[in-house]
């Protein structure tokens, strides 16, 4: 994939490899896609397999025995290569990362208005005064009452709502490029999950934000995500318009994770869940790593892993199945609204 002048990011060929005992395990396995401006990028899947890893990678926040290879150019500089000096110039100034979790995120021992400010201070060269007034002010802006006070208590005082609330004002403290939120609305209750992706859609129109959301929500992807990439055991699996994943999905495993949403309007029937368990990443199938599970795998699925290629129906959409498109719509159709 080559990179393109109109690309905020463009991956290309990104793995993720880690050392441990029993041999090194490949946790994500040559991905690539390019994100412009004012895009969001849904990045799906089951636990384990490979978003919030990709993303680390990218950020340059591995584990000390994992390594990444490929490229990942952000405004033609490869964030893969930087050197940390010139990575720290860029990282939480022009890319931005919301953590899954913003309890162990935030520093329970500092201040809310010290991590803020500290940050301020750090990438744009503020004095206190100034860094806590313009603190305070993104506070506001992602509608924290009475951000004046309360921006001098500690995380702990905070709810979950509240808190990552503050973890999205930590991240467009410095009107970031980037965005990447990592499982945003994650033990959050409905009625927040949907104030904080109301709040993240205000804020990209408002500043013309990329934002790459990493989530195992489809729902949340639905209604926020321009295009969807649909990873399993750190592969691609299906890649395309959120429109065509949707409403035209032409994997199994993406036509599984649908049939696994709840639906208003279908009451009284059983989810669809995916039978068996997610790979052992240290052992994956020769073939496709998503044929152990599928209704639809051959012989040839367990030991002839399928290219990722454009789809016969969709030549927009990337997919890695030997099955043809016209079985899995029928089945699509069947089990989709």
């Amino acid at each position: 994939m080559a990179a393109g002048n109109d690309k905020l990011i463009e991956v290309d060929d990104l793995s993720v490899k880690f050392a441990t005992p029993d041999g090194e395990i490949t946790a994500v396995n040559g991905l690539s896609f390019g994100l412009e401006r004012g895009q969001t990028f849904g990045i799906v899947g089951e636990s384990g397999s490979g978003k919030s890893q990709s993303m680390l990678a990218i950020m340059g926040l591995l584990a000390i025995n994992g390594r990444a290879s490929g490229r990942a150019l952000f405004n033609g500089e490869d964030l893969l290569s930087l050197p940390a000096r010139e990575l720290n110039r860029i990282r939480g100034n022009r890319v931005a990362m919301i953590f899954q979790d913003p309890m162990t995120s935030l520093n329970p021992y500092l201040t809310v208005e010290r991590q803020m400010t500290e940050v301020l201070e750090l990438h744009k060269g503020l004095t206190r005064r100034s860094a806590l007034s313009l603190a305070i002010s993104t506070l506001e802006q992602v509608r924290i009452p009475d951000a004046a006070r309360r921006i001098r208590m500690y995380p702990h005082e905070f709810s979950g709502g509240m808190r990552q609330r503050i973890m999205i004002a930590m991240a467009l403290l410095c009107q970031p490029d980037l965005l990447i939120a990592d499982e945003p609305t994650t033990a959050l209750d409905v009625t927040v999950q949907a104030q904080t992706m109301a709040l993240l859609r205000d804020l990209q129109r408002d500043f013309g934000t990329a934002i790459i959301l990493i989530t195992h929500d489809l729902g949340v992807v639905a209604g926020l995500c321009d295009q969807v990439m649909v990873l399993y055991g750190g592969r691609i699996m299906e890649q395309g318009s959120a429109e065509s994943i949707f409403y035209r999905p032409t994997h199994p495993y993406t036509l599984g994770l649908l049939g696994a949403v709840p639906k208003l309007d279908h009451e009284g029937e059983r989810l669809l869940a995916i039978p068996g368990v997610p790979p052992n990443m240290a052992h994956l199938p020769a073939g496709c790593p998503f044929s152990e599970r599928c209704t639809f795998a051959t012989e040839r699925c367990a030991t002839d892993r399928p290219p990722l290629a454009p789809a016969a129906s969709d030549r927009l959409v990337l997919r890695a199945c030997h099955r043809e498109v016209i079985e899995i719509t029928r089945e699509a159709e069947r089990v989709l609204p």
